[in-house]
């Protein structure tokens, strides 16, 4: 058993607005090749931030990049090492490491080195948002083949977008019930393989079905 508890907004809220102005820079150093916008995803923007403190793993944020390069001038490739090279001009004056580049994001941390600590990090995909053939909403990410040292666009897995349910649950005044559930999905994972996205989507849906929402 782990022991995530939920953060303080007043905690990561400023953490948050470093990242965001570190993005503000990066779309100012590649503005000659493209432009891009940028969403927070996940924990933040639900405020539902967990870290255990009891550990060397501190709290985290995931965004995701929308590039737009409709002419594509630039390869899968291109676009997120352009995205890496510019993260590590800039994000090294903010306290973060040089960009981890791995199958699905770019990393970035800040590390209390002496005591081997993540005080906090950020996941960042570049991502595309289209509509499918039957007209749903889809979305593809670039991933990174480190044995093959390749780029290509993938489809995000089926169940990603979890808007609607998350509108019914709390217009049901269920949130309450999915955040306790949520961190006790954290604690007791013992998956290392399972993450935060996928203990949510879990736990929306369980709450759902049980309540009887199965759309």
């Amino acid at each position: 058993m782990y022991n995530f508890e939920y953060v303080e907004k007043s905690t990561w809220a400023p953490v948050k607005e470093n990242i965001e102005s570190i993005l503000h820079e990066v779309q100012n150093l590649v503005r000659h090749k493209f432009t891009f916008s940028y969403t927070f995803i996940g924990s933040a923007s639900r405020n539902m931030v967990t870290c255990d403190f009891s550990s060397n793993i501190g709290f985290d944020f995931d965004i995701n990049i929308y590039i737009n390069d409709d002419d594509e001038q630039y390869s899968a490739k291109d676009q997120k090492q352009i995205i890496m090279d510019a993260l590590n001009q800039i994000a090294w004056r903010y306290g973060y490491s040089r960009c981890e580049n791995s199958t699905r994001v770019i990393t970035i941390k800040v590390k209390d080195t002496p005591f081997s600590r993540i005080l906090h990090s950020c996941d960042i995909a570049i991502v595309h948002d289209y509509i499918g053939v039957k007209g749903e909403k889809k979305q593809e990410y670039i991933r990174f083949n480190k044995d093959k040292q390749t780029y290509t666009w993938v489809e995000q897995p089926k169940g990603y977008n979890l808007e609607k349910k998350v509108g019914w649950l709390k217009e049901q005044s269920l949130w309450g019930e999915v955040r306790y559930i949520y961190l006790y999905k954290k604690n007791a994972n013992m998956n290392p393989d399972k993450h935060s996205r996928s203990l949510f989507a879990e736990t929306v849906n369980e709450v759902c079905v049980r309540n009887g929402y199965t759309k």
